[in-house]
Formats: structure tokens, C-alpha cells, sequence
């Protein structure tokens, strides 16, 4: 349901002495959130919904700030520079789109709960309203499922096994509440369908209770992302990976106002020639245009 730390060492959450404090932060508000959301649910089920309901408005904007504070991290990583994503792939299908993917269907959920709550003060004749509302209560999940799925394609070369073993802890979580979520609506829209229900009695006990079997998922997977980032913040660097591609290569050397990779490759072949030459005293080869000219 959230990007959060990575096991690449792109992340940029802050100035250097306050990357430690901005990541636990980033991390403990997550589980914040998850422990609000799970409040929300529990709440749906007394006879008072609304501030379930709040709760889990709350909870879902906070979801969408950490996805937001992490999107950012990522590319402050690479200095903003959005084209040095055509030298990584993953760095565009996972350190970005995932967040983006992340936040958007935390959005839509939001949405989709906010508009039950219009149709329930303006009355029960906006019929368009709590249909658009049920989609996009489904569409959240699908986004967060997919965004999963995402976090769940990375490839690791060189990362160290223990780094990698903590990402998937974090990621397997997030992705088994998604899926539940995204079964809990779908099984809403089916339970209502046809039952003239309206306002907030469309959210029925079946959505609820699946879930707060999602939001423990949640749950489980912060605590697991809080153990990875102290794990993380205490390991030599080398054990986690870099960006494929050469795209922190490429980063680096423009920062420190060098030649491309590729360019100083050949300068220093080019260079490398001539010295040779010269210590063996071979003639530099006479351009193929002069020759001709001479002979005429």
C-alpha cells in the first residue's frame, strides 16, 4: 500500500545527518496510519458510523502524504533529473511509478468514502454520486494491488540475501491486504447490488470486517518496513543495490561536472593511442583527404 524504504541506495529523505530520523519517521507514520485505519473499521461495526468513517478519511490522507514524502525521496535520489530514468527501469517502474500508483489509489479511496458522505447530507436523490462512490472504493484497492505487484517485480543483482529477505517481508504483507481489500469491495458492490440501499448503509458488515483483516495486513507489513529501515540504517552500504543502467555513474559524474561514462571511455582510449605512438615513435596516421591531395 506504500513505496516506503527501499533496498536501493537511492533513497534521499533529507540532508545527510537527518536521513536516519526522516526515514523513521516516514516509517512510523505509516504504521500510525495503519493503527487509524484499523480504528476506522473497528468503529464501523457500533451503530454510530460516521467516526469510523472519519477515521479512516483520516487515515487514508495520511497514507497518501507518506506515499508522497517517500515519491519525493526518490527523486531527490537523482537530483530530480527525470531522464536519467531511460538508464534504469526499474527506477521509472518502481521508485517512481509505484508511490504515484500508491498515492493515487489511497485518493480514490478517499474520494470514495467522502462522496457517501455528501449523498448522506444532500439526500438520498444523487444515485450517481453513491455509484461513482462504490467504483472508486474498489478502484483504491485495484491501484494498491497493482502497486504491490510492482514493489513485488524488483530484481536485485547485488543486494545482500538478508536486505532482500526484509523486502519481501514488507512486501508480501502489503500485498495480501490488497488483494483483500480489493475482494472486500467487490463482494460490497455484489452484496448491495439491487437492495435499494443508499448513503452510508452501502458499506455493509462484509466490507468491514474484511477489512480489518486488510488493515492488519498493513499493520504487520509497517512493523516488518520499521525492523527493514533499522536494518538497513546499520549495514555497509555495499550490500544494497545500485542503480542498474549506470544511472547513479552518470549522476555522479554530472554533479561533479565530468564527462559522461561512455565519453571519458573513449577520451582516455583516444589518449591512451597516442601516448603509445609516441613512445614508439610511430607517425600519427595522415588523414585519408590529404593523401589525395598530394598525389595530385
Amino acid at each position: 500500500m506504500v513505496k516506503l524504504a527501499s533496498a536501493r541506495e537511492i533513497r534521499m529523505y533529507g540532508p545527510r545527518l537527518s536521513k536516519s530520523r526522516a526515514e523513521y519517521m516516514n516509517a512510523g507514520l505509516y504504521v500510525f496510519a495503519t493503527i487509524v485505519l484499523i480504528g476506522g473499521f473497528v468503529a464501523e461495526l457500533s451503530k454510530e458510523t460516521k467516526p469510523g468513517l472519519v477515521l479512516l478519511l483520516i487515515a487514508l490522507l495520511l497514507i497518501t502524504v507518506v506515499n508522497l514524502h517517500d515519491l519525493v525521496a526518490h527523486l531527490a535520489g537523482i537530483d530530480y533529473r527525470l531522464r536519467l530514468m531511460g538508464y534504469d527501469t526499474q527506477l521509472a517502474l518502481v521508485e517512481f511509478a509505484v508511490p504515484v500508483i500508491q498515492a493515487l489509489g489511497a485518493l480514490l479511496s478517499f474520494l470514495g468514502i467522502l462522496f457517501l458522505f455528501i449523498q448522506e447530507y444532500k439526500g438520498y436523490d444523487h444515485f450517481k454520486l453513491e455509484r461513482h462512490a462504490l467504483n472508486l472504493l474498489a478502484a483504491g484497492p485495484a491501484f494498491w494491488m497493482l502497486g504491490s505487484l510492482h514493489n513485488s517485480c524488483q530484481i536485485y543483482e547485488r543486494a545482500d540475501g538478508h536486505v532482500q529477505i526484509l523486502q519481501q517481508s514488507v512486501h508480501i504483507p502489503f500485498l495480501m491486504g490488497s488483494s483483500l481489500f480489493l475482494v472486500g469491495s467487490i463482494l460490497n458492490i455484489r452484496e448491495h447490488a439491487g437492495w435499494g440501499h443508499h448513503g452510508l448503509e452501502l458499506l455493509g458488515k462484509t466490507w468491514v470486517w474484511i477489512g480489518i483483516f486488510g488493515s492488519l495486513m498493513f499493520f504487520i507489513g509497517g512493523l516488518t518496513n520499521v525492523v527493514k529501515v533499522f536494518e538497513m540504517q546499520h549495514v555497509d552500504g555495499l550490500r544494497l543495490e545500485k542503480l542498474r543502467g549506470g544511472a547513479q555513474e552518470r549522476l555522479r559524474r554530472e554533479r561533479e561536472g565530468q564527462a559522461p561514462l561512455i565519453l571519458g571511455g573513449e577520451r582516455r582510449g583516444e589518449t591512451i593511442a597516442e601516448e603509445t605512438r609516441a613512445a614508439l615513435l610511430i607517425p600519427a596516421p595522415t588523414p585519408y583527404k590529404d593523401v589525395l591531395v598530394g598525389q595530385s
